[in-house]
């Protein structure tokens, strides 16, 4: 199925996004994540959390959960047009804003160059990168085996993002630019704050919402 004007969303957004370093300082690395009552079902109840953590210790300082409802489908490559309404409103609400926010999903590697995390970096301005279990478009050599190792991601010629190893003989992640910041610092970013396969701030995001639901 085509959705023309929510491509035309995603295409204008993608001219707009920075792929350069634009922040002042790199102390604290928000992560968002979402969870829902029933993934299978729309409209549904949503929580999305963020977790703010110390980038030179990678302890977390802030946790914030906000609720609320999606009532759009989910559809392959139109993530934000169910996920960011309630990503949005946590950003709102949230006490303390992250100098870099990690997104559970993909940044400029995208079909038209606009995943959610481009999507929620060009709408609240902030410094953003796609953090994602898996490839959505783009071919890359697969990196070595061994914790810091990469390789970049391309599609239709151009760099996307990249393929990272951030724990030894783990399963990779993929990592892209979202908005204000450049693909390097972005990965260096990820292997900085990644203790397990992902990275700590949505790793304590994912882990805070599962609590969250348990209560529930």
């Amino acid at each position: 199925m085509i959705y023309p004007d929510l491509e035309k969303i995603q295409i204008e957004c993608a001219k707009k996004v920075v792929l350069k370093d634009n922040f002042k300082k790199l102390e604290l690395i928000g992560g968002i994540d979402l969870t829902f009552e029933n993934i299978r079902e729309t409209p549904t109840k949503a929580w999305a959390c963020l977790v703010v953590i110390e980038l030179k210790t990678l302890k977390p300082v802030y946790y914030k959960v906000v609720e609320g409802f999606v009532d759009f489908p989910y559809i392959p490559t139109f993530l934000a047009f169910r996920e960011m309404p309630v990503m949005l409103e946590l950003y709102k609400q949230a006490e303390i804003k992250a100098d870099v926010y990690f997104i559970d999903g993909q940044g400029v590697a995208h079909p038209r160059g606009c995943g959610i995390a481009s999507h929620f970096g060009i709408e609240t301005g902030e410094p953003t990168v796609g953090v994602a279990k898996s490839r959505l478009i783009g071919y890359a050599q697969e990196p070595d085996w061994k914790r810091g190792s990469y390789s970049y991601m391309k599609y239709r010629g151009k760099i996307v993002g990249a393929v990272v190893r951030t724990k030894d003989n783990a399963e990779p992640i993929y990592v892209s630019a979202g908005n204000n910041i450049s693909l390097n610092t972005a990965i260096n970013l990820v292997l900085k704050t990644s203790i397990y396969r992902i990275p700590e701030p949505t790793r304590l995001a994912h882990n805070y919402l599962q609590r969250v639901r348990k209560k529930i």
